[in-house]
């Protein structure tokens, strides 16, 4: 079963704006092979598209750190919460028909409260500046575990709400 069997990209789209909206954090609905159906952008901080303009943040910080928690989520049927190597939290949500895995909703761009931004890690990674580094992530808000869960919550009742209205 695909995504779009579900609802159409243009239904997909209106949740991805919907978790925006609510909470700030980059939102995107992804196929299982980790591509997102949608185009819907919107940054929760200033560091994140720097990251990702430059090759190797996108592949070695941003790919790899949605490839590892889709894939926990995937395996375990729940969602995961972690923080990818920059620092940030993320977030992924598995959808699944029965056995079968469609998809997922991930969500990212905020720090967890007594978490920070890796410079050096992402100097290393990427060649960007520390002092650049620093000031993009002055833009970074933090989340609290409640609000956290409390956003998980929500995006697996949305989802529950689609499969049974649609499956």
């Amino acid at each position: 079963m695909e995504l779009t069997e579900l609802q159409s990209k243009e239904d997909w789209l209106e949740l991805e704006k919907d978790i925006h909206s609510r909470w700030g954090l980059d939102v995107n609905v992804f196929n299982p092979d980790g591509f997102r159906i949608t185009d819907f952008k919107r940054w929760a901080n200033d560091l994140c598209p720097a990251i990702k303009a430059i090759d190797k943040g996108q592949s070695f910080i941003c790919a790899v750190a949605h490839m590892n928690v889709s894939a926990m989520a995937r395996r375990s049927g729940k969602p995961v919460i972690e923080e990818c190597d920059a620092g940030f939290v993320k977030i992924v949500v598995p959808i699944f028909v029965g056995e079968e895995f469609i998809g997922a909703v991930g969500a990212c761009g905020y720090l967890p409260e007594d978490g920070e931004v890796d410079s050096f890690l992402i100097n290393k990674i990427t060649g960007m500046e520390e002092e650049k580094i620093e000031r993009l992530a002055a833009s970074a808000k933090t989340i609290s575990r409640q609000e956290i869960d409390k956003m998980v919550a929500y995006v697996q009742q949305r989802i529950d709400d689609i499969i049974k209205a649609n499956a």
